[in-house]
């Protein structure tokens, strides 16, 4: 538990702070980049705070001056901000709705362009969100996506949902796949615990939508891109 302190510890310190004096600021040069890259400071520094070493392999496999689709395996609430402020540039992220409330964190969020989604939604939420992170596209940022949906159970590669590869066929933008691993064993389902330790990032060479005549086929390659890269205990069981 002494991890998880410290790393709470960096974020209530840092982050109402940022807030308070980032987003005033930003909104007055109508420009969020600096709060961005404050944000992505303290997120980091909190991962390193609680004894989290971050080894990134493949970043030469993220296409340059394009806006891409980054789409990882979810295994912890530890992923984002592990993975986040590893990522080239700007990055919007689709989340749920729920964390759009948190004080001060959510209107920040709205401010970067981050996309919530509804679970379970109706249809017409899914397709306002597909739009939202299609803008976030055209406007230069790139998308985080987690494709299952939630964080896996125990570890293992679970099904994929399709509204990630709506967006990838529906703007034709490249796919990155990144295998996560390491976080499983840091901070499980259901427990705020953290245990120090090594997460490991493998960016995966860049998928293409125009090359998959249906969003199904593009899933299949998406998840057997990242599966192939994980370890035994990860793999899926599907």
């Amino acid at each position: 538990m002494f991890a998880t302190f410290k790393l709470l510890l960096v974020y209530l310190a840092f982050g109402p702070l940022a807030g308070i004096i980032g987003i005033p600021y930003s909104l007055l040069i109508h420009n969020v980049e600096r709060l961005y890259r404050v944000a992505m400071w303290i997120a980091n520094a909190g991962v390193r705070a609680a004894g989290i070493r971050i080894e990134v392999s493949g970043r030469e496999n993220i296409p340059s001056g394009q806006p891409c689709i980054f789409m990882c395996n979810h295994v912890s609430n530890l992923d984002p901000p592990v993975v986040l402020p590893m990522l080239p540039g700007r990055s919007s992220v689709l989340l749920k709705r729920e964390l759009m409330s948190i004080p001060i964190l959510g209107y920040a969020m709205r401010m970067g362009q981050f996309v919530p989604v509804e679970r379970g939604g109706k249809r017409e939420a899914a397709q306002a969100s597909v739009e939202a992170a299609g803008k976030a596209l055209n406007d230069g940022l790139n998308i985080l996506v987690f494709p299952e949906g939630t964080r896996s159970r125990d570890g293992h590669l679970s099904a994929f949902k399709k509204g990630p590869f709506f967006l990838a066929m529906g703007t034709g933008a490249p796919v990155v796949p990144i295998a996560l691993s390491g976080t499983e064993k840091m901070m499980e389902k259901g427990s705020v615990a953290i245990t120090p330790g090594v997460a490991r990032m493998k960016i995966l060479p860049l998928i293409d939508p125009a090359d998959f005549a249906t969003r199904e086929d593009l899933l299949r390659a998406v998840r057997t891109a990242i599966a192939a890269e994980l370890p035994e205990s990860m793999q899926p069981l599907e």
